[in-house]
């Protein structure tokens, strides 16, 4: 006999875990989706919406009649508005101009109010979506802040709920679990259950270039400044108290290009209609599974579903538009250029060189960056501004060795990124070394080969 459930908050959770086939690489590994639009608010974040407001109730932060505010990309507010429909709470939510009008519009159903604010702003910014959330929680009477980015119920109810569920479907044989991290609650809460039932259970987060989350996880400092993205949802500028990387064993940078075109093989080869931060973890979970050597069962968790992105990434004028469909720039790897520049060093000097000696050789081969090398080893760069402006403050003096000036900290790019994503890390940054390679790229490179190409 079929359950009636008193109201649809409680349908929410035991979703299905679907094997993927036409979308992953033929090989020795399984890859699953942990299907989450399967939720009634369409998303994962219908788990943590019920949990924070149930735990803000319990403690009396939240009272009859009160206004719930949160900062949001979109999901969360639907899983908020959801609840607040049947417990009775008005909402505010504010989120940054680059989400769907799709999600808009549904929270907008549910009644709530939407306020809109700049992308791409610093998060201590006053015209934030953050920044905004809060002062709305000053001014309005009985307003409470959901605070999903720090508040412990998120990452809490995945370790209840989420993780105890992959387990069970899989029978405890998962070998590796990739997700994105907005908040973090879903990979922590998840991992943090994973790794106590198994230690061995590989962790591993998706995350988007112009997110500050890999620089933090291995460098612990930003290294390539934040940049806007058009994958939602997924990576951050400030650090949420529900990241934890304790549990977390690897982090794999994804670019918009192979995320928006993995989005749109998994509804066509899978039958999955799922959003772009679905292709992103896939797209994660495929280049990560290259590093295995045993046949693995590899589980990706699918936030949302496809109907909120119908306007952009299943609409063929806004791919193009947005340099998202199949060209030269999307479908060329990075090692693709160095591998066509012959593998050859670049010109550079050596670290103890004076400036004197550094300037004429740049000179003299027409060069704006040099290399620069420590016996032999790749080190850093130097910029005939970067000499320019020490010379002239009186910083250095000609016959002092360049190891003054050299730029050792600069932004990074995987071998296997597009030049896709090479190309949108220099829309800020002059130089970007590529990792795992001892050589670092100007625009010139990429503009040379683009060239070559083009004329082949």
């Amino acid at each position: 006999m079929a359950k009636i459930y008193d109201n649809v908050l409680q349908t929410i959770g035991h979703t299905p875990l679907v094997k993927l086939n036409g979308s992953v690489p033929k090989n020795q590994h399984t890859y699953l989706a942990k299907v989450e639009y399967f939720n009634p608010g369409g998303s994962v974040k219908d788990r943590m919406a019920l949990a924070i407001i149930e735990d803000a109730e319990k403690s009396g932060a939240l009272k009859p009649g009160g206004t719930i505010v949160e900062a949001t990309s979109g999901n969360t507010g639907v899983g908020l508005a959801m609840a607040a429909a049947i417990k009775g709470y008005k909402t505010i939510f504010v989120m940054p101009e680059k989400i769907s009008e799709e999600k808009r519009a549904t929270l907008r159903a549910y009644g709530a109010r939407v306020v809109m604010t700049p992308t791409g702003v610093e998060a201590d910014d006053p015209r934030s979506h953050y920044s905004v959330a809060a002062k709305f929680v000053q001014l309005i009477p009985n307003a409470y802040s959901t605070n999903q980015y720090h508040n412990p119920a998120n990452e809490a109810i995945h370790y209840k709920t989420t993780g105890p569920e992959l387990w069970e479907q899989t029978e405890g044989k998962i070998d590796v679990f990739v997700a994105g991290a907005g908040t973090g609650g879903t990979i922590s809460g998840v991992g943090r259950y994973l790794k106590e039932k198994n230690p061995n259970v590989k962790i591993v987060c998706a995350d988007p270039f112009g997110s500050i989350l890999h620089d933090m996880f291995y460098h612990k400092e930003i290294r390539t400044a934040p940049h806007s993205y058009l994958v939602e949802g997924i990576g951050e500028d400030m650090m949420p108290d529900n990241v934890r990387f304790g549990v977390m064993d690897d982090f794999v940078q994804v670019g918009d290009p192979e995320i928006f075109q993995k989005t749109r093989d998994i509804v066509r080869k899978d039958g999955l209609l799922v959003g772009p931060s679905c292709g992103a973890a896939l797209v994660a979970a495929i280049k990560y599974s290259e590093k295995l050597t045993k046949p693995s069962m590899i589980v990706s968790l699918f936030p949302d579903g496809g109907r909120s992105y119908l306007s952009k990434a299943y609409n063929d004028e806004w791919m193009r538009t947005n340099k998202l469909a199949e060209s030269i720039l999307t479908t060329t790897r990075v090692r693709e250029l160095i591998d066509a520049r012959g593998k050859k060093d670049a010109a550079g000097v050596k670290v103890g060189d004076d400036v004197a000696s550094a300037i004429k050789f740049m000179r003299q081969h027409g060069l704006s960056t040099a290399h620069v090398f420590d016996s032999g080893k790749f080190i850093g760069i130097l910029h005939a501004r970067d000499i320019l402006n020490a010379l002239a403050s009186g910083r250095v003096s000609p016959t002092e060795p360049v190891f003054h000036v050299v730029k050792t900290t600069m932004a990074e790019v995987p071998l296997d990124a597009t030049l896709a994503e090479l190309e949108q890390v220099f829309r800020k940054e002059r130089v970007v070394r590529v990792r795992d390679a001892a050589v670092a790229l100007t625009t010139a490179d990429l503009a040379d080969f683009l060239s070559a190409k083009e004329q082949a």
